[in-house]
């Protein structure tokens, strides 16, 4: 096994790697270092998913497996790159790419029938969502951002969308029926296996066997209402109509990978109810499903006249919605994986609440979010800056965030503990002592789900927050609800902890809507603050927070100190930027940023130093740091518009002044002289290499795929400077 671990992955991150990943091997060889990959990529995880389908030639590995077993180990030590959580439709594109070259993998059965097409269907369902995540974080969260690129943000303010106080950006969400209303949780005294049952009056249905729940277990479980939800969808539409504004969707349906494209879907249902309600019978013989979204409906209406001029006098009735590519008109409801909470919120509260429309121009927006649990965050942040103002990046300070996550604590929607009712009746969480621990009565198409967090993982993030505290002395929020039922169980393993360690002064409890409005005080002054979150708000304060500080969230320092001793360092918490990548296809530009990427590296060469006592290790991590404070201070960041430095430019500053900072340091002659003619021989090829990478800019890029790219192909594209790679090799 390689000393570091370094993800093959998808999208624009993974175009990088092939520009960036020699640097790293070249440089850690000097030490000693060997760095290896594992592919935990979406096309490399469907081929491990169907080794009989494929050639001896074609067999891939289940690295994501692998890599499972390796974070439970003390030896583990990887830099964990931004992954696709594929929703179905990127799923079904995947395997159409694959199958176009020549992988001979099955479809993706919408409605499977036959054996075969129902064991195609649980394999793949395996896959989409937030599959990776849950298996390789065995430990805790700990993302911050890096004080350079803290102190960049500051000197370099980045542009903020003015809010008034007159503006009607809102967030609206259930008040009732919702996840939030229904939830019932409690900490289990014992180890118990439960099941999932459907009572209803025709008989039982076990909807999941054998859950096992060690003790000390936090056990929720919850439902949405559809009746609740689609009365909902139409008020809103309704009263976006009315005020004038943009109606906008912010759902998370790659996390949530079961409960979010089902509520998707009855807001594409809802937004096109007429044609529904006339339509339906046709639509369904044309295999249209709102789950797959407005894009998937209208290709599959594309050859009746009727439907289609139903559509668009359907659409032009209701409220302008907000655009993904208002060019290319691909709205809100397009694709569910289009329009991502914890990205979208961000964008367009730093945007001062604007979102672009159909026609082109920014206007305020609805901004609808159903489930109440996470939403007052949102609306909370709207509300503050519709008093204050904006944010200035230049004087603000920092929010961290501590978030609970270990052993798929509180994997909300994602897990195969989500259901969609197919009748009504009683769903119970049954124990092996035939205790009912949990019952809701739920109606036809409720979304019921339950998660969980266990004593080890809680207890491990507890602790985690009371080290950064100590560390950073600053203002720390357990974000935590006294009135909600799962928070409510966590608060009761917090205080004594806390008490125990004699800390209780130095936290507070508060719940989110609160939280968020101390947060934004808090920074607003200068000063810092730790939130110390759950599961779901890590994943969305670690992009709201990051995006108004920093301008993006693919800067985040993010450490997960894995449970067993090893080490898992995440890039940052930005995605994997489809648009980036079409942006290269079509101009061969590549905007990506790899600051998360030189930050993550260099806190695994420092924790390799302290694990395996490789002091040159040690020494290659601080010249990383010195030389992303050179790619800062210098400006040498990707710009956005072709023609200009991009993400391979940067690379060869990045190569550059590491180089020179480990041919200056005096702590290792060894290495000081061997680096001093790799940063000679990289600065006095300055106008050759960047000459040769300016060139290729402009024209159409072939990668040979967009899911599996080809190798040789891509590393033509992202290695374009001959003399660079003669230095690097």
């Amino acid at each position: 096994m390689s000393d570091i671990i370094y993800t093959k992955v998808d999208e624009a991150p993974e175009l990088a790697s092939a520009s960036f990943l020699p640097i790293i091997q070249k440089f850690a060889a000097a030490a000693g270092v060997s760095v290896g990959t594992k592919d935990i990529s979406l096309a490399g995880r469907i081929l491990a998913t169907f080794p009989e389908s494929l050639t001896t030639e074609q067999f891939q590995s289940d690295d994501l497996a692998e890599l499972g077993r390796l974070v439970k180990t003390p030896e583990a030590n990887v830099i964990k790159l931004p992954n696709i959580s594929a929703s179905v439709p990127q799923l079904k594109a995947a395997i159409a790419e694959l199958q176009a070259n020549g992988f001979n993998i099955p479809d993706y059965p919408d409605a499977p029938e036959t054996d075969a097409e129902k064991d195609a269907q649980a394999r793949y369902d395996a896959i989409k969502g937030s599959a990776v995540n849950p298996v390789l974080r065995e430990g805790n969260s700990d993302r911050r951002a890096a004080k350079a690129v803290k102190s960049f943000a500051q000197n370099n303010p980045h542009r903020m969308g003015d809010w008034t106080a007159d503006s009607k950006t809102k967030v609206s969400s259930m008040s009732g029926g919702d996840f939030f209303s229904n939830e019932v949780s409690a900490t289990l005294a014992k180890e118990a296996t439960a099941k999932i049952v459907l009572e209803t009056a025709s008989g039982e249905t076990v909807l999941k066997d054998a859950v096992t729940y060690p003790a000390g277990t936090v056990v929720d479980a919850t439902f949405m209402s559809a009746k609740a939800l689609n009365t909902f969808l139409a008020d809103q539409i309704e009263e976006t109509k009315a005020d004038g504004t943009l109606f906008s969707l912010h759902m998370k349906a790659t996390m949530m990978k079961v409960s979010d494209p089902i509520i998707f879907g009855h807001a594409v249902k809802a937004f096109l109810g007429p044609v529904f309600e006339k339509h339906g019978e046709a639509m369904a013989d044309l295999g249209v499903n709102p789950n797959a979204g407005l894009g998937d409906l209208l290709a599959r209406v594309d050859g009746n006249a009727e439907i289609k001029a139903d559509i668009e006098a359907c659409m032009a009735a209701r409220p302008p919605m907000y655009m993904v590519d208002s060019d290319k008109g691909v709205t809100n409801l397009h694709v569910s994986s289009d329009v991502i909470i914890d990205a979208s919120m961000p964008a367009l509260i730093r945007a001062g609440g604007k979102g672009w429309g159909p026609d082109g121009k920014e206007g305020d927006s609805n901004c609808v979010i159903p489930d109440n649990s996470y939403a007052p965050v949102y609306d909370e942040t709207i509300n503050f800056f519709k008093e204050n103002g904006k944010l200035n990046p230049a004087t603000a300070g920092t929010v961290q965030n501590i978030g609970l996550m270990a052993q798929k604590a509180e994997e909300y929607g994602s897990h195969p503990t989500t259901f969609e009712m197919p009748e009504a009746g009683t769903v119970k969480i049954i124990l092996d002592d035939g205790t009912v621990l949990h019952e809701h009565k739920v109606e036809a198409n409720d979304i019921w789900r339950s998660a969980s967090a266990r004593k080890a993982p809680i207890e491990d993030w507890v602790n985690l927050a009371i080290d950064r505290q100590k560390a950073e002395g600053c203002q720390a929020i357990f974000w935590l609800d006294a009135n909600r039922a799962h928070d409510a169980e966590l608060i009761a393993y917090v205080k004594p902890i806390l008490e125990a360690k004699g800390v209780a002064d130095k936290f507070e409890i508060m719940a989110p809507r609160e939280a968020t409005r101390a947060s934004f005080e808090t920074i607003t002054k200068g000063e810092n603050s730790i939130a110390v979150t759950g599961n779901v708000l890590r994943d969305y304060l670690t992009d709201l927070f990051p995006i108004l500080e920093l301008a993006t969230s693919a800067k985040m320092l993010s450490i997960v100190k894995l449970m067993n001793g090893g080490g898992l360092f995440e890039t940052g918490a930005g995605g994997s930027a489809p648009k980036h990548v079409q942006q290269l296809v079509e101009e061969n530009h590549l905007r990506w940023d790899s600051l998360g990427e030189f930050c993550a590296l260099g806190e695994s060469l420092q924790f390799l130093a302290n694990a395996k006592g490789n002091e040159q290790a040690r020494v290659l991590g601080q010249a990383v740091d010195a030389a992303t404070q050179g790619i800062l201070d210098h400006g040498r960041s990707p710009s956005r518009k072709v023609g200009e430095p991009d993400n391979r430019d940067s690379h060869y500053w990045f190569a550059r002044y590491w180089a020179e900072a480990l041919a200056a340091q005096s702590d290792d002659a060894a290495l000081a002289a061997h680096f001093a003619p790799v940063a000679e021989a990289l600065a006095s090829n300055e106008s050759a290499i960047l000459a040769e990478l300016a060139a290729v800019q402009g024209p159409a890029a072939d990668l040979g795929g967009y899911f599996k790219t080809d190798d040789a192909k891509t590393a033509a594209v992202m290695r374009p400077s001959a003399t660079l790679n003669s230095i690097i090799g």
